[in-house]
């Protein structure tokens, strides 16, 4: 999907749930805590936000970021094909792919990370209750949860409250891929 067409998204999807809340993009900010002006270019489309931006306009909204990238309502069944798959690059060579999410009645996302030797990823804390699950697909992976490292191999799986922040980091000499999951409570904005 080309990017002027989820940039759109972002922006018709973000304007709409805030209006759903009926909240003003003061309210946002400070929930989220993006800049009133960064939103505003957001909603307006001029921009195409970080994914770390993204997650946290999501999460103040109480609906995912897979939400927020949906070009269409979701139908019974979904099927996204590779062509449709949302990217986020960082690093230098490194992506996050969002392979698919729901937001209800629980709000789920699947993602397909890729992070080149010696690269890292610092997320931000997700609401309380959130959850991750991974797997690690070729590489290793150095998880840091609260200053503590865990190294999780290839076929290796964790789990991990993700309501704090944590890292994901290769610290090997070859690529590194995992899947995971998110899951994080469906509860209103005002929690």
């Amino acid at each position: 999907m080309d990017p002027e067409t989820i940039t759109a998204a972002v922006a018709s999807n973000v304007r709409a749930q805030r209006a759903h809340r009926r909240m003003t993009l003061d309210e946002l900010a400070a929930r989220s805590g993006v800049s009133r002006g960064m939103l505003i270019q957001v909603e307006q489309g001029r921009t195409n936000p970080s994914i770390n931006t993204l997650t946290r306009i999501a999460d103040a909204l109480g609906v995912t970021v897979a939400r927020m990238v949906e070009v269409s309502d979701t139908p019974v069944v979904q099927v996204v094909h590779a062509a449709d798959v949302v990217t986020f690059p960082h690093g230098e060579a490194s992506s996050a792919r969002l392979l698919v999410g729901t937001d209800s009645p629980s709000i789920l996302e699947l993602w397909d990370w890729r992070q080149a030797p010696g690269e890292h990823y610092d997320g931000d804390a997700h609401p309380p209750g959130t959850r991750e699950m991974l797997t690690v697909l070729a590489g290793e992976l150095t998880l840091s949860v609260y200053g503590a490292s865990h190294v999780v191999r290839v076929d290796d799986a964790v789990v991990f409250s993700a309501d704090r922040p944590h890292r994901y980091a290769n610290h090997g000499d070859v690529p590194l891929r995992f899947t995971m999951v998110v899951t994080e409570p469906q509860g209103t904005p005002d929690q």
